[in-house]
Formats: C-alpha cells, structure tokens, sequence
C-alpha cells in the first residue's frame, strides 16, 4: 500500500513539472509557443513547425538568418490561414547540416514577442549509387548576382542515372518501367546553398510500377503549391512537404513525363501516352509521348488531344538531323555524333522513329493558351504547333521540309520588324538574317506579352540546338543553344524574332537536351536553365547553367553553376520559386 502512494505521488510530481514549464505541456520548447517539429510531413527535410502549444496567434513573421558573411537570409510573413492549417508557424529555407539560428516575431495575448531558435536540419541525402559508387549531390556555384536578386531562389530539377534503372526487366514495357531514373529535387539560393530539398524516398520505388518513373514537370502554383509528375502519378504538394493530391493516370493512359499544366478552367493539361494503341495497320502498341489529357482536379479525364491522328507521326524531316547520342535522356556518348537512323520497319518502343509506337513527336511541354482555349506544343521531334480544342492545327513554327500537303499550309512564315518576308530553305536556313528556327527545342510557353496592336503574341522557346537545319555540324564544338523570343502573328500566319541570348556564349552554353525558358514579369527578366552542358564529354562533368537576363537584353542579372558529380548526368529543369507564396495567406 506505501508503494503504491509513493509511485503515485511521483507520477503526479512528473506530471505536474511538465505542465509547470510553460503552462501548456511543452516542457522542452525553446520560445512561448510549442515545440519545434522539423520535417513535420516527412517529405522535406529542411522545414520545420514551431507548435502552437494550444495558443492562438494570428500571424508572424520570420527571418531565417544567412550563414556566413556571403550567405543569404530568407525573411517572409506567415498569414493566417497557413498558421491554422499547419497548427504552428511553418519554417522553410533551413540549411541542412546547420545549427539555423531562426527569429520570430508575433502576437500572443495582446504582447508582441520576438525570439530566436535554433534549429538543426539533417544533411543532404546522397543521389545514390551507381556500380557500387557513392553519387553525392550536386553543389552550386555562385558566379554572378546583381543588387536586387539576392533573394531569389531556383528549385532544380536534377536527374541521375543510378542503380534501379535496369532493376526490373518487364515485357513489353512501358516508359515508366524502363525511362526511370532516380530525382534530385532541391531549391539553391544565391549563395549558391541548398536550402530545400524533397525526400523522394516517399514518392519512389523501383519494384512498383506505379512508384517508377521520371519526376519532372515541376511549377509553382499562385498558392507556392508545386506540381509535378512521375510515371503514372500526378502529384501537387505545398512547400512544407503536406501531400495536396496524388492521382494516378486515367487508366487506360500511361507514362507521365515532361510537362504539366494548371488550366485557367481548374483543370490540368498532362502529357501521357496510350497503352494498346489501335494502329492504322491493326496492331496494337504502347505509344510514345503522344497524348495530351485534361484532367479535372479529382484526376477524372475530361479531353484527349491524340497527336497521331492531328500530326503527320510519319514526318521525319527532324529526326534524321539528330545526335544519336542523346534523344532526351536515352544517353549514349558513344554514338556522339552520329545521325539518327530511322527505319519504317523498326521494333516499337522508346525509340526515336516513325508511327504510332514510337518517339516521333516527343512532346516535352504544354501550354494552354487561354485566349481561345487552344494548346501550345513543344514537340521535340516536330517542331512547335498550335492546336485548337476541336483538334485542328492552328499553326506550326518550324521549316517547311517534310510537311504533308494539309499541313504545309499551317506553317508559319518568318517576317523582319517591318513586315517583309524572310526567304528560307526548306531546312530553316534563313538568307540574310538573324532569324532562325528551333531544333530539339524544349518550353515553347507564352510570355504574356502582346505586339503590334494586340495582333502579336509573345512566345519564348528553349532552342537546345542539335539537329539545327536538320544535320550535325563537322564538329561538335560548333554547336549552340538559345533562348529566344518569337511574335507570332495568328492573323497574318507570321513570326518574327525579336531576342536571342546564348549563341554567342557558343559550345559552353550548349546543352544537347532537357532545358527551359520563362518570361518572369516580377523583375522583367528571361530566366533560363540550360540544363546539361558538356554531357557527351566523357572528360568534363556535366554543369547547368542558371541565368536571369534583362528582358530584351543580354545583359546577365544572376549566374548559377549546377555542377553535377559524375559524368553523363542530365538535369532537367529549373524553376524560380517564391516562400511567400506558400505561406502568406
């Protein structure tokens, strides 16, 4: 019977110290309010809540101090909704590997308070492992920031090769089961240090097909909400890491990669392909980067724009000019070089080729332009073409070569700023002119801009380069990619080239795939990402390139150097991304 009193008046003595500490049961929180949970959704590891601990506050503001005398410090306003829905003011741009020395400024019973945390995040994870190698993460180097984006902020959408590519063998595969390759989704500043990275460990598995795949396609939504896809998932997430949805492809579809877009209606523009496509000839095949899907926001299919049946998929003009050595991620250095070869005849799968069942479009990004409901298409193998919502070809900008007779006439003509006609050869050698077309190109998206009395529409395309004119170079230092400005003028069938940035710059800035280009209205600039350069040199290690240009311009507000670790390795995008977004309202 004493034995009882006594572990009971110790069990109340316990009980009593821990509610005694701050009067809301948070014995070891370091501030007024709760605890800090870091990683409080598992998926992003340099992120952190501090609890509300049963208080009410109905904002805050937060200032993540920069490490070092060159770092960079993230401040932003924590808004009400996000403080309810996260039960706690939400942390992001902690460093990883770093004691963060955090302030915090709120309200709590009518007292304004400030304190200062410290908070430690876990390092960076590695890549992974590739033929019994360590692949560590890639750094960034900081080259040039001019006063006034200091503050910003690229998440990049990295790509490695790793063990778990070739894990599964599947008959008669589809591009999810064998185009799979391990993500690296992090977010740098100017600095040049990592300050968010994605724990894909909850988004992969390679012995899944529904966990396989190539994640890419990543945006920023007007809420800071990130979308993106992987195989046969669609997935939105806030920034914080919290899973928004996670759909799989309306059945029937298959192979998400590349491009995603939110639609003005609500809906979502996916690039896909069809599983047990009914060919002209009677067979049946998977195809190839050939669909694109509206689909509402609970993952149902609304419409289907089949490429097969509005292009011509039997148009090689373009695929016979293209470096065997790198048809999108399908990397081998030692065809660098040679021409694509293409036979009618050849087996069906992920391979650069004619028909239904092979890569004959590659679409890598979509657009919906919202004037008239049409869509917008980078098709790699094709060139850039509008298609309206009745499935008719609004317009194609690429060289005339190899067009049917339907389609010729959708073929836009280059003008110079006066209105005169440009004369090209049918393989976009343009006389006497800086105008040229696109090849290999990646992101045709529309600037938002207007022209010429409102008749003209901004459009920016990342010109990759390879195959220009439909051939190889002598050499491949003679190489170069572009990010360029078009008008297209839908009433007249022109388009007019009005910025270039990247030829000059020459074989460094070159990048054989991937890539992207944005107009950024916030600061009037072109951003660009040239993903990849020097990939096929087994000597160098591939680098990214991130620049912010001077809308209209060549001169260079930000450089970024994405420095990969092993050779061969082909980051895909970039993105600029905004924490107020995620956490203002």
């Amino acid at each position: 019977m004493k034995l009882s009193k006594v572990a009971l008046l110790t069990a109340l003595t316990i009980c009593s110290t821990t509610a005694l500490a701050d009067g809301g049961g948070h014995r070891w929180a370091q501030g007024e309010l709760g605890q800090v949970v870091n990683n409080p959704y598992g998926n992003a590891p340099q992120t952190a809540i501090i609890d509300l601990g049963g208080y009410k506050i109905d904002s805050a503001t937060v200032k993540i101090h920069a490490k070092g005398d060159a770092g960079v410090p993230i401040s932003y306003e924590v808004g009400k909704s996000s403080i309810l829905n996260h039960d706690g003011i939400p942390l992001l741009g902690l460093y990883p590997d770093y004691n963060n020395t955090v302030e915090v400024s709120y309200t709590k019973n009518g007292k304004e308070i400030t304190e200062e945390y410290k908070i430690f995040t876990p390092p960076v994870s590695v890549t992974g492992m590739r033929d019994g190698m360590q692949m560590n993460h890639p750094t960034v180097d900081s080259v040039t920031v001019a006063e006034g984006f200091e503050d910003r902020l690229y998440l990049v959408n990295h790509i490695v090769r790793t063990e778990g590519w070739d894990a599964m063998d599947w008959k008669d595969g589809m591009g999810s089961q064998t185009w799979d390759t391990h993500p690296t989704i992090f977010i740098t500043d100017t600095a040049g240090d990592i300050r968010w990275t994605l724990d894909v460990s909850h988004f992969r598995d390679i012995r899944h097909l529904d966990k396989r795949g190539t994640m890419m396609g990543f945006q920023q939504m007007e809420n800071g909400d990130l979308i993106f896809g992987q195989g046969q998932k669609i997935y939105r997430i806030d920034l914080m890491g919290q899973i928004v949805f996670e759909w799989s492809l309306p059945r029937g579809y298959i192979d998400y990669s590349h491009g995603i877009q939110l639609m003005d209606n609500g809906n979502y523009l996916v690039r896909a392909a069809k599983s047990n496509y009914l060919r002209e000839d009677g067979q049946r095949v998977h195809t190839v980067r050939d669909h694109i899907l509206e689909v509402d926001p609970t993952g149902k299919l609304v419409d289907v724009w089949d490429l097969n049946l509005i292009l011509d998929n039997m148009r090689d003009a373009k695929l016979l000019g293209l470096d065997a050595g790198a048809v999108c991620l399908n990397v081998d250095a030692d065809l660098a070089g040679e021409t694509v070869k293409i036979e009618p005849d050849a087996p069906f799968g992920d391979i650069a080729g004619v028909g239904a069942g092979r890569n004959w479009v590659h679409v890598n990004s979509v657009e919906h332009d919202s004037r008239d409901d049409s869509i917008i298409l980078s098709a790699r193998h094709q060139g850039v073409v509008k298609i309206s919502r009745d499935k008719e070809v609004v317009w194609i900008l690429a060289p005339t070569d190899g067009w049917n007779d339907e389609l010729a006439g959708k073929v836009l003509q280059p003008v110079n700023s006066d209105g005169s006609k440009i004369e090209c050869s049918g393989n976009g050698i343009c006389k006497d002119s800086d105008f040229d077309f696109t090849y290999s190109q990646h992101t045709a998206w529309l600037t938002g801009k207007t022209y010429n009395d409102n008749n003209g529409i901004g459009l920016t395309v990342f010109d990759n380069g390879d195959g220009r004119h439909h051939q190889q170079p002598p050499m491949v230092e003679m190489k170069y990619s572009r990010g360029v400005e078009y008008i297209i003028n839908e009433d007249d069938m022109t388009v007019e080239q009005i910025w270039e940035y990247g030829k000059d710059r020459g074989y460094e800035w070159y990048s054989q795939i991937t890539s992207n280009v944005s107009y950024e209205e916030d600061r009037d600039t072109m951003f660009m990402f040239s993903g990849n350069t020097y990939l096929l040199n087994r000597d160098r290690l591939t680098r990214a390139i991130i620049n912010e240009v001077a809308y209209g311009t060549d001169e260079v507000n930000v450089e970024l150097h994405v420095n990969s670790t092993v050779p061969g390795n082909a980051p895909y995008r970039s993105t600029i991304v905004d924490f107020d977004k995620a956490v203002a309202e």
